[in-house]
């Protein structure tokens, strides 16, 4: 179902999770809210070195990681530090709250919206997706992607609206897009990240 091209630098930990409800019928617990806040307690921090590592990542392919192209969690601390970080679903949260103090950038999309099978690898010159309800599109050429059959549908920067998550959401298929340049840390934010969801009763399968 989910392979991996060879790539320098990618060190990546992909996973399944399979809520016990509809994301709409789990609401995020406040524990997980309080994690939104950039001084809230977490096992990682990120710094300048994280933020440089994970812009090398991307740009290896060709991509320019900057301005509006930026990595998603470079989002998110610009997010939180104005406080307007706030709670979309019980998936989306987690997702950004290992985001926020891991410093790595992590795709979440809907099992039942992607098509298999699935896969990670640099998409080529050209290729561009719609990424929210407005139909604004990303020129993801030259930026690793994760794939369905029908294209890219989410990376590091942007996730494609046709797959991401909803209200009726209950499996979800997550890439944290880590770098061999920060050894293991991909590792330490995935087992974090596990426990997040296994504690609000979801269950987790490491993509092999």
């Amino acid at each position: 179902m989910f392979t991996q091209d060879t790539h320098p630098l990618l060190e990546a930990v992909a996973f399944e999770t399979r809520f016990p409800a509809p994301l709409s019928q789990r609401p995020s617990p406040e524990w997980l809210v309080a994690l939104l806040e950039p001084d809230a307690p977490a096992p990682l921090s990120a710094d300048d070195a994280v933020r440089g590592a994970v812009r090398d990542l991307l740009r290896h392919g060709g991509y320019k990681p900057t301005g509006r192209g930026k990595p998603a969690s470079e989002y998110l601390v610009r997010a939180a530090g104005e406080g307007a970080l706030g709670s979309i679903n019980a998936a989306v949260d987690a997702c950004n709250a290992v985001s926020l103090h891991s410093g790595l950038p992590i795709s979440v999309v809907d099992l039942e919206r992607a098509r298999p099978p699935l896969r990670v690898g640099l998409a080529p010159e050209g290729a561009t997706y719609v990424f929210n309800a407005s139909g604004q599109t990303i020129d993801a050429g030259g930026l690793l992607c994760l794939f369905d059959a029908e294209g890219p549908c989410a990376n590091a920067v942007k996730d494609s609206q046709r797959t991401k998550t909803h209200e009726g959401t209950r499996r979800t298929f997550t890439v944290l897009w880590g770098t061999r340049a920060l050894p293991g840390r991909a590792e330490r934010a995935f087992s974090w990240y596990r426990e997040l969801l296994e504690r609000m009763g979801a269950a987790v399968e490491r993509a092999p």
